[in-house]
């Protein structure tokens, strides 16, 4: 399978990533096959829409990104399953957050998940889901050494057995 990365990015986007091939560790393809029946699986989302919880967890560092625009905050949020969208603020330069907030079903798809695991299509979810702050440089070590691992480690510890990125 071929996966376009570049073919919903703005035109004026498209010369900051395209053609500069991989970077060393990325030689390889990222996808692996599915082991499990889907009905007997339980998946997390992960969106990069800069969804956090408003009451209770820290908004996504904008004052540096907008200081440094190369520069992404590289932490990461978990989503309780069960949290309604009231409870969402979103911290991200380069999206619309007025579209997220009025349906975030839009950039985390819980309430389709959870129609998916309710028709059996689906085993279950995670307790908990990951949101991030989309718009990072590949060349972020943040993201290589630290990120990418604790993401993988928590979903690992819910009994993820895949992933659904929710791209905004």
């Amino acid at each position: 399978m071929v996966v376009d990365s570049y073919r919903f990015l703005p035109r004026s986007f498209r010369p900051l990533y395209e053609g500069r091939g991989a970077f060393p560790g990325e030689e390889e393809p990222v996808w692996t096959h599915f082991a499990k029946r889907l009905a007997d699986s339980r998946i997390a989302l992960l969106t990069s829409a800069g969804i956090y919880l408003n009451a209770s967890q820290p908004s996504f560092d904008l004052d540096s990104e907008r200081a440094r625009p190369e520069w992404g905050d590289p932490t990461w949020r978990s989503i309780p399953a069960t949290a309604r969208p009231a409870e969402f603020a979103v911290a991200h330069l380069h999206i619309n957050d007025e579209d997220v907030l009025a349906d975030p079903e839009i950039a985390l798809p819980m309430r389709g998940l959870h129609q998916l695991v309710d028709e059996g299509l689906v085993g279950g979810t995670v307790p908990n889901h990951v949101a991030v702050m989309g718009y990072q440089d590949r060349r972020l070590t943040d993201w290589h050494r630290t990120t990418a691992g604790e993401i993988a480690t928590y979903l690992r510890e819910q009994g993820a057995d895949g992933l659904i990125l929710a791209p905004a």
